[in-house]
């Protein structure tokens, strides 16, 4: 049986963090659903590459990949995926400010389906209230959100990610290996070598 995995992004999304994400759940079998609001499935979103340059005190924004939607987000359906992933950049600025998107992520979240959120898909999670006593991570700019709305800040490395009950977070797209790796286990994917 395939299984379906939800990634809601936009424009300004960060390009790693959705396009990476979206073909390794690929390779490891999964239909994965890139949806935006406001598109329908064969429109572009424009990405950003985030990177940092020595002796910046923040990163920098670089242009991304145009993306090409392959479903129409009027179309979600709940019922039928059997995971989220909100990816970072600054498309989650205006994501968590969308009825719909924040319905959807409340709805995973009371079915309790496994949830990933990277960098600044946090602040969908805060938006959608649903981190209260959870231990989670984010890009450390956005702990005071993730505070703020009663989570449980974690400062792990980059590289890393952290699981709390159904939902698995990440600071920025270095933590891609872990945090994969977390949410398909979620998923009830294992991967073993013969």
């Amino acid at each position: 049986m395939t299984r379906n995995i939800l990634i809601i992004t936009g424009d300004y999304t960060e390009d790693y963090e959705t396009y990476a994400v979206k073909q390794m759940l690929e390779l490891v079998g999964y239909n994965v659903h890139l949806v935006s609001p406001g598109k329908k499935s064969g429109d572009f979103i424009v990405t950003a590459v985030h990177d940092f340059l020595p002796g910046e005190q923040t990163y920098t924004e670089l242009k991304g990949h145009r993306i090409q939607l392959n479903f129409d987000f009027d179309k979600v359906d709940t019922e039928i995926y059997h995971g989220l992933f909100l990816p970072g950049g600054r498309c989650s600025e205006f994501l968590r400010l969308d009825d719909r998107v924040i319905e959807i992520v409340k709805d995973f979240d009371t079915k309790k389906k496994p949830i990933a959120a990277v960098c600044h898909g946090a602040q969908v999670l805060t938006a959608a209230n649903i981190v209260s006593g959870i231990k989670c991570t984010a890009y450390p700019a956005c702990r005071p959100e993730v505070q703020q709305a009663g989570g449980i800040y974690q400062d792990i490395a980059v590289d890393d990610a952290v699981v709390d009950k159904h939902i698995v977070s990440g600071k920025a797209w270095p933590c891609h290996p872990k945090l994969i790796q977390l949410f398909i286990s979620l998923l009830g994917t294992k991967i073993t070598h013969n």
